[in-house]
């Protein structure tokens, strides 16, 4: 059981020091390598407000970003660098009301991939090919790709997923392998947030998984053809909008992981700012969660979880895409078993209701 009266109390923003960060780096990560960068130009939607007031609606012309991010994937598999083809994985949506989906991926094993640790520069200097590009802020009215270019200082890079669970899966790792953070701030949502804006494809979207294990502050992104099952589930308001315009919170309702949806209709920074918030109490907490990012970066959905020694839930799966293994249990998949194994990791209805009004707290401080 945890209680929000330590947040009440010491209400605030997580604080980026860039100055202190650098003076304890003592060198840069890939220091004169050359890759791809893709700079954002000033008129991005959460610098001066193209979506600050206006909802991002994607459009039937392919932007850059989108471009350059399913070009550069593609490219690495073709030239084999992928462990095996995700798009010849077979899919299925499981027989229930609640439509799981359900993929079978005999060479998923995203553990392997990740003891090698690729957000180390020496790892990145042997697995070059990792490496799609760079994302970085520019001073130009509008975005830009240079095709061979030195990484900047504080620049997020795009490395490929050798074990992709769908088309054009990466991981975006958040000011690039020179951050000292290991969690998730302001600065590292915004950025994903910037990305989702940019590539403006209704297929894409945005993972997070945060524990108190991990060594560096990352997301994964992928694209999917279809909405995933927790996307199409009812919600209940329980925060409106009236006084923190553009911002509602909901709960999702009738799901087996206990979640809560953000949506931000016009206004992205005060989405961000709210869910940085309710996620640095989570992380104060030592409170497991998942994040899903979608619709071109405004709904964000919330999965707080139980902590269970040698169980977890990646954030596809908290959204009811679930990848196995085995031919047996896939094969054998029932909604009661998907229901089953998500709910295991929920929490219970006292600690979600406290969350619940955590929640309610941020956005009416925000709002005043």
């Amino acid at each position: 059981m945890f209680t929000v009266n330590q947040f009440e109390d010491d209400y605030c923003m997580l604080k980026y020091d860039a100055a202190s960060e650098h003076s304890q780096v003592p060198w840069m990560p890939l220091q004169g390598t050359k890759i791809p960068l893709y700079w954002l130009g000033s008129r991005s939607a959460l610098d001066n407000g193209a979506c600050g007031r206006l909802s991002c609606t994607p459009t039937e012309d392919q932007t850059l970003l989108d471009s350059l991010f399913l070009a550069q994937w593609e490219d690495c598999a073709w030239k084999g660098f992928l462990r095996y083809d995700v798009t010849a994985c077979e899919l299925k949506v499981i027989d229930g009301r609640r439509n799981f989906v359900a993929q079978l991926n005999e060479g998923w094993n995203l553990n392997n991939f990740l003891k090698q640790n690729p957000f180390t520069s020496k790892c990145m200097k042997m697995h070059r090919e990792w490496l799609l590009f760079g994302i970085a802020s520019g001073e130009q009215t509008n975005p830009k790709i240079i095709h061979s270019a030195t990484i900047p200082d504080g620049a997020s890079l795009v490395i490929v997923n050798a074990n992709p669970v769908e088309y054009g899966h990466v991981f975006l790792v958040p000011r690039g392998l020179n951050s000292l953070s290991q969690l998730m701030d302001a600065r590292a949502l915004e950025m994903v947030a910037r990305v989702s804006v940019e590539i403006n494809n209704s297929s894409f979207r945005v993972f997070y998984d945060y524990s108190s294990s991990a060594n560096h502050p990352y997301f994964q992104a992928c694209y999917f053809a279809n909405p995933l099952p927790v996307e199409l589930m009812s919600v209940v308001a329980i925060h409106g909008g009236q006084k923190l315009e553009g911002l509602h919170i909901y709960e999702v309702k009738d799901y087996p992981v206990k979640a809560f949806l953000f949506i931000g209709n016009g206004n992205l920074k005060i989405l961000i700012e709210v869910v940085v918030n309710i996620c640095s109490w989570l992380q104060d907490q030592m409170v497991p969660y998942s994040m899903l990012i979608s619709d071109c970066g405004t709904k964000m959905y919330l999965f707080p979880k139980r902590l269970m020694v040698g169980s977890s839930l990646s954030a596809w799966e908290c959204g009811g895409y679930i990848v196995f293994k085995d031919r047996f249990e896939f094969d054998q998949a029932t909604e009661e078993a998907v229901m089953e194994r998500l709910g295991a990791l929920s929490l219970d209805d006292e600690c979600f209701s406290t969350v619940k009004q955590l929640c309610c707290s941020v956005a009416s401080k925000l709002a005043t």
